[in-house]
């Protein structure tokens, strides 16, 4: 009898326990990604499918070019004229490297190609340049497309992003893809996978590549893409994608090393299409998380950049 009762309680016990394992099974394992800020919206119904931190303020360093290339394209200027390359107006170009010399000229086309494809810093800031009214009036016109758009947690100083006084949230570069989906040219040109263009005064050739290296990718269906990197913003990347059959606004911001933020391009489609969780590398969240710390010992998340909102 003692027997039974003690068999009688093993086996409750065993199934007592089963329902516990179940739901721990089904319970859904979300994706961590190495970036400070994501989002990713369906662009279709407008459900948020991932988020973290999206109202974070923080550097965007050259995602700052599809904005450049909106005003541009919004004054309707000709794209066959030929421009001469300049960057006096733009105090963050000094000591900056590029192949591209001074002086020589392509057209506001191939202008606008460089700069959307391979972010050429000295083709944003000669867009500025040549802008009616000049540069000033071209940081004014960014500002004032920001503000129509929307982007209430957005601010720009220069055309390039080398600025770090240039700040967005992840929300409002959602704005701003929606936005450049608009213009066919910014989609054309930001997912070209690579072109040589042929400079004058003096002549001379170069090839350039899109930043971009999932642009080349068999397994990516990508419609508008801009990457930026700067110290301060870290690797960033927007995109106008498809994820699991679905079109896609995809935006990861301050991210750890040089693929990063390609590495959680690919972590998240993997998981929004499996459901499979990738793991992020140890020195990308260590990363993560001293700039989590940088911003609350600050004493708020976006610090010096929500103190350029609140001012300007």
């Amino acid at each position: 009898m003692k027997l039974r009762r003690t068999v009688a309680s093993l086996l409750f016990a065993c199934l007592a326990s089963l329902p516990v394992i179940h739901a721990q099974a089904a319970k859904p394992m979300v994706q961590e990604l190495a970036s400070g800020s994501a989002l990713l919206v369906d662009l279709n119904t407008n459900e948020v499918l991932y988020s973290s931190n999206p109202d974070m303020v923080v550097p965007i360093a050259s995602v700052t070019k599809l904005m450049t290339a909106m005003v541009v394209l919004d004054a309707k200027l000709p794209l066959d004229q030929a421009l001469p390359v300049t960057i006096r107006d733009a105090k963050e170009m000094q000591g900056v490297y590029s192949r591209v010399r001074i002086g020589s000229e392509i057209s506001r086309r191939e202008m606008l190609l460089l700069t959307l494809m391979s972010s050429e810093n000295r083709a944003a800031a000669s867009l500025a340049h040549h802008y009616p009214g000049g540069y000033a009036a071209f940081i004014q016109a960014m500002n004032a497309k920001a503000r129509a758009l929307g982007m209430s947690r957005t601010h720009y100083v220069e055309p390039t992003g080398l600025s770090e006084r240039n700040v967005s949230s992840a929300n409002d570069l959602v704005k701003l893809i929606r936005a450049s989906r608009q213009y066919p040219l910014i989609q054309q040109f930001s997912t070209t996978d690579e072109k040589t263009v042929a400079f004058r005064k003096p002549n001379y050739t170069l090839g350039f590549r899109n930043t971009n290296a999932l642009v080349r990718k068999n397994n990516w269906d990508i419609q508008l893409s801009k990457t930026g990197f700067t110290n301060a913003a870290g690797h960033c990347l927007v995109m106008s994608t498809t994820m699991k059959q679905r079109p896609v606004a995809f935006v990861v911001l301050d991210a750890f090393g040089k693929y990063t933020h390609m590495a959680d391009a690919n972590r998240l489609k993997k998981w929004l299409e499996t459901g499979t969780v990738t793991p992020v590398p140890a020195a990308a969240l260590a990363y993560k998380q001293q700039k989590q710390a940088q911003r609350q010992l600050a004493g708020q998340p976006a610090d010096a950049a929500q103190a350029l909102l609140e001012t300007r």
